[in-house]
């Protein structure tokens, strides 16, 4: 996979992310006043990490498990495949509803997911951009 490809890739997964945390984060919002509702979040960045690494940590040995027992070798996982996950917390407890919701924490992710979504459309835009400066065009 090219560069091209693989970072333009990158960055629609990212926007798609962004995407879903603002809608779970809008959700938390719109449910602040609700007795014992959890609030939410998104987990992704650590799962994406761990199949970019995987590419650099492919071992030269290929070991073949015969037995479930046998030691697994680590294969390569594809970053493709990765999916965001939607988190509950019911650990903690913000209100003597039971409800967790901090309006001030969810306005602040709201605010910070629309920068970085602009931002994110901005470097997709630059990509592009130099595909066209190659072109000629």
């Amino acid at each position: 996979m090219n560069t091209f490809t693989k970072t333009t890739g990158l960055l629609q997964r990212a926007m798609d992310v962004a995407s879903l945390r603002y809608e779970v984060s809008a959700n938390n919002l719109a449910n602040v006043e609700v007795p014992n509702f959890k609030k939410q979040k998104v987990n992704f960045e650590s799962e994406l990490k761990k199949a970019l690494e995987s590419d650099k940590k492919i071992s030269s040995i290929n070991m073949k498990a015969t037995n479930s027992r046998h030691f697994q070798n680590e294969n390569k996982i594809d970053w493709q495949t990765i999916k965001p996950r939607r988190v509950t917390d019911w650990e903690s407890t913000a209100k003597a509803n039971g409800n967790n919701v901090d309006v001030e924490e969810e306005a602040m992710n709201i605010l910070k997911l629309s920068m970085s979504y602009t931002l994110l459309s901005q470097l997709t835009d630059h990509e592009f951009s130099q595909i066209q400066i190659a072109m000629g065009k």
